[in-house]
């Protein structure tokens, strides 16, 4: 029997409020049931005056009618369109046609007949129209932003949708009342404009590599159970053809106050937080949940292939269906999981594949759901190799385990990394109440949840090896990932929705009762900089400190202040450095050796820094600097070692050039910095294959004698500074001048690259005037009022009334450094036919800025409310002094900021409009399929040239 730390204690509150906590619980996790079924889960964060919100609710996709499969995802969406008091004007007359709309998607949804269905959805169409007139586009974020809310969104998976808000703490009544609202009843308003948000979702999805081969992953892994055969977007005539009603009744059976959760972790005080969710959850009434037959998985007896083809590099997954989160397999699973893998660390994949460049990369990861699970793996290969080679490659290495050849120092460093990301994850209030909704979700108790690492503790080498023979059959399933046109591409025509009314200017009574009810103010906060960082020198060396209240993790960080700017091959050299050992560790017994010590090392370059990092348990942060000394002094040029490196990047560049996402940041680099830039000015091909590892690595045995400084987060700084300046050596180099890359203008060019996917995304980027830190008030509220989030102007306008995108916006972007310029970005994503109305509606928008000056009031009240409630903390407080250093400011800016929006009139955001944005040129950056493209509509934007990947990506 394991001897349980952690037990589960009831107590009685003040209030005579019963509730249980678990002991030795470090967060003081209080868990209360309500006498309707209500879960509420407390905890205590006082980083902040803010409380991070959740409303996990136990359903998903899993629970959508076989009919009607996406519908968990719909009603999602359909949560923040508000109730009978929110987002209407005049209830009675819009229920009575939204009513109308529902009879009408019946029939619809009933007619076989296409000519006919085309006719029933200009009806709907026609009766929408004169519904939006008594609708409130987006009242329920106007409502929520008014309190100063964060994170405001939700999302769908399996067997949960989780309902996001982090809100000031002296807010939380409101919230409480709003959420009442919405979870009492929903309403169904703009239900055509957004059904076709939600298939531009789809289309994105369509257009997403890692679902296309997740969707036949779990079709095949799950036959019959809905984790396979229902996905959470549904299927595409299931989209087409909604039922109103069948929402209405998947609302009324799942969301129940016996089904859903309250989590709040943050500032609050345990007692007059329950009576407030009481009062206003308590009142809902309890209802029976709808009986389900669970569905019964046979086992895999044989592997299964499936193919799927996309134009991304080739690749195979492997997956093996495992019991459900939190049983004996499902733990087994996990720690074997990290014997292949452990964040890149010291698992056999990491040093068997990875690190020795045998393929392009291998990882295996695993997933433990409500009921079942899966254990994975993809391989990359390189162009060379055939996908079963690197099938066999990853089956070699599980042969290992079942063979018990794996070293026995990795089990205890594999459970304490898990301790230390479990410290990590649970320091933060999102941390905490994340794993505490998840815990809610998966039917599993806190005391379990906490239990859960004396259990890994427990399991030994022989259940490992034990558990893999008996696992580990000819049982999988594997996706082949080639190359190739996916031929499963839907391609869907513009419905020609007639734009809605969105009544901008409306106020419903429930807001204005919400904005009516007066609260404590929260004073902001501006830290000092000077009392909370103490400094120090050590040697020649500048040493900051900032202290870690909450746990036993430091941080060490070395700030380099010179980049790639400075020296183009600096980033290739600290990559190279990965692969390369000493004369006394091989490449992969150093990362052996740091995995062994719960220390993780980190080395990141941009333009204008290299930030080396080390972080893990302050008792071995020193042996963990030693470790990291040792390696760049002393490491090891080796010829073969960088030709297999060389081919690996070169590889890797290649397969950049397949990704749609990274193709569209290359071209929008281009579209902002045209040809020659920091992005395109890489070390080429000839180059690297010319050059000896020397070059390289003499870099990085120099480095430490460059100018640096050195920031400590920890507890003990005299600890630290006790045996720092061994490590320490006076500088003897100086750091070369950087490079400068022009920032051209941005003149009316419009550029494209070819790429098969079903939307087109467009991106305009114009160049501003040169950064003036007097306008950062004002950027705040245009970005919250015009260009971003559910209730800014553009967003309504292009997504709410016209259905135009499921995503678009306008912002406003202030250099992070003086003496360069500010630049504007304005995006599209939609299907091609609905291009050019969305662009034209984009350009409307930005020609004058619109006045709607009750949501120019909430934009700006939002940020105040963001500004006083939030708090700087941990080594935020460091890092954010070397942020504001570079655009001259020395002080908490946000003070200034706060002050500039507290006097703000539209007038000034108006000038400002007029002043610094409008009178600016775009470029424009398209990509998608050439053949969708309308080149009427895009000559008008300017001067078209379509460019190839060489020219975008620089090689």
């Amino acid at each position: 029997m394991i001897d349980k730390r952690y037990r589960e204690t009831v107590h009685t509150d003040k209030n005579n409020y019963e509730y249980t906590t678990v002991t030795h619980d470090e967060n003081k996790v209080r868990i209360y049931t309500l006498k309707n079924g209500l879960k509420v889960f407390l905890a205590q964060n006082f980083d902040a005056p803010r409380i991070q919100t959740y409303i996990p609710v136990r359903t998903g996709s899993n629970n959508d009618p076989a009919d009607n499969t996406g519908l968990a995802h719909y009603l999602e969406h359909m949560m923040f369109k508000g109730t009978s008091k929110i987002g209407t004007q005049k209830w009675k007359e819009e229920k009575k046609l939204l009513d109308q709309i529902s009879a009408l998607y019946e029939e619809h949804k009933a007619e076989q007949d296409s000519e006919k269905k085309k006719e029933i959805y200009k009806k709907i169409d026609e009766v929408s129209q004169e519904a939006s007139q008594y609708a409130i586009a987006n009242e329920y974020d106007k409502i929520i932003s008014s309190l100063g809310a964060s994170g405001t969104n939700a999302h769908t998976w399996f067997d949960e949708t989780v309902y996001k808000n982090n809100v000031p703490n002296n807010e939380l009544e409101k919230w409480l009342k709003i959420e009442k609202e919405r979870f009492s009843e929903i309403v169904l308003r703009l239900f055509h404009t957004e059904l076709e948000s939600v298939y531009e979702e789809f289309n994105r999805a369509q257009d997403n590599d890692s679902r296309l081969v997740n969707y036949e992953l779990m079709a095949a892994l799950f036959p019959t159970h809905p984790n396979g055969q229902q996905t959470t977007l549904g299927k595409p005539e299931h989209l087409k053809n909604p039922s109103m009603k069948a929402i209405h009744k998947y609302f009324d059976e799942y969301y129940v106050p016996n089904n859903y959760a309250m989590v709040l972790v943050g500032d609050l005080d345990f007692e007059e937080t329950i009576q407030l969710v009481d009062q206003y959850f308590g009142t809902i009434p309890y209802r029976e949940l709808p009986k389900k037959t669970p569905v019964i998985e046979q086992p895999l007896t044989e592997i299964v292939k499936r193919t799927v083809k996309s134009p991304t590099t080739p690749r195979v997954q492997l997956a093996w269906r495992t019991d459900s989160y939190g049983t004996r397999e499902a733990m087994l699973a996990d720690i074997t999981v990290n014997i292949l893998s452990n964040r890149g660390e010291a698992g056999l994949l990491d040093l068997n594949i990875n690190q020795t460049q045998r393929m392009l990369w291998a990882q295996a990861f695993s997933v433990g759901l409500k009921q079942y699970g899966y254990f994975s793996i993809v391989a990359v290969p390189k162009e060379t190799q055939a996908l079963d080679e690197a099938k066999d490659m990853v089956l070699e290495q599980i042969e290992l385990i079942k063979k018990g050849d794996f070293p026995d120092w990795i089990l205890p460093a594999i459970i304490n990394d898990f301790k230390i990301q479990r410290m990590k994850g649970l320091e933060t209030a999102d941390g905490l109440a994340t794993n505490l909704y998840d815990t809610y979700i998966k039917g599993r108790t806190w005391e379990q949840e906490l239990n859960e690492m004396h259990e890994y503790e427990s399991f030994t080498r022989e259940d490992i090896i034990g558990f893999a023979n008996t696992f580990f059959k000819d049982n999988y399933v594997i996706i082949y990932k080639e190359k190739g046109v996916n031929d499963q591409l839907v391609r869907v025509e513009n419905p020609g929705i007639t734009p809605i009314k969105i009544n901008r200017d409306a106020q419903s009574d429930f807001l204005k009762e919400v904005i009516a009810e007066k609260t404590r103010d929260i004073q902001p906060e501006f830290i000092d900089y000077g009392k909370e960082i103490l400094t120090d020198t050590v040697k020649d060396k500048k040493l900051s400190f900032v202290r870690n209240k909450y746990n036993d993790i430091a941080q060490v960080h070395f700030v380099f202040p010179f980049g790639s700017d400075h020296d183009r091959d600096l980033g290739i050299s600290t990559q190279l450095l990965q692969y390369l050992g000493t004369d006394d560790l091989s490449p992969e017994d150093l990362k052996k050796e740091f995995f062994k010590i719960g220390i993780s090392n980190d080395f990141k370059t941009t333009n204008d820094q290299l930030l080396i990092s080390l972080s893990g348990l302050e008792e071995n942060i020193e042996k963990g600097i030693a470790l990291l000394q040792h390696w760049m002094y002393g490491v090891k040029a080796d010829q073969e070692i960088y030709r297999q490196f060389v081919e690996t990047v070169l590889e890797n560049r290649q397969a950049t050039k397949k990704d749609k996402t990274r193709i569209m940041t290359a071209l929008t680099n281009y579209t902002k910095l045209g040809s020659f830039s920091r992005y395109t000015d890489i070390i080429s091909k000839d180059e690297l294959q010319g050059s000896n590892t020397e070059v390289f690595t003499d870099r990085m045995k120099k480095l430490f004698k460059y100018p640096y400084e050195i920031f400590f987060y920890g507890k003990d700084v005299e600890n630290f500074k006790q045996y720092i300046g061994k490590y320490v050596e006076n500088e003897s180099f100086r750091i070369p001048e950087p490079k400068q890359y022009p920032e051209p203008e941005t003149n009316g060019n419009v550029y494209f690259t070819d790429y098969d996917m079903v939307q087109m995304e467009m991106s305009k980027v114009g160049r501003g005037y040169q950064v003036d830190t007097s306008n950062f008030g004002k950027i705040n509220v245009f970005n919250e009022y015009f260009g971003r989030g559910l209730s800014s102007i553009v967003f309504q306008e292009i997504r709410e009334s016209k259905s135009l995108a499921y995503s678009a916006y306008v912002s406003y972007a202030a250099n992070s450094e003086l003496g360069h310029p500010d630049y504007i970005t304005t995006y599209i994503g939609t299907q091609p036919d609905k291009l050019q109305t969305a662009v034209s509606t984009m350009s409307e928008l930005m020609n004058a800025l619109p006045e709607v000056p009750i949501q120019f009031e909430n934009a700006k009240n939002a940020a105040l409310k963001q500004i006083a409630s939030t708090r700087i903390t941990r080594n935020n407080i460091f890092f954010n002094t070397l942020r504001l250093k570079k655009i001259g400011i020395y002080h908490d800016f946000r003070k200034d900021i706060y002050e500039q929006i507290e006097n703000l009139k539209f007038e000034d955001l108006k000038d400002f409009y007029q002043t610094k944005i409008r009178p600016i040129h775009f470029n424009t950056a398209i990509i998608g399929k050439k053949e969708n493209l309308d080149m009427d509509a895009v000559n008008q934007m300017g001067t078209f040239k379509e460019l190839t990947l060489e020219e975008i990506f620089g090689y």
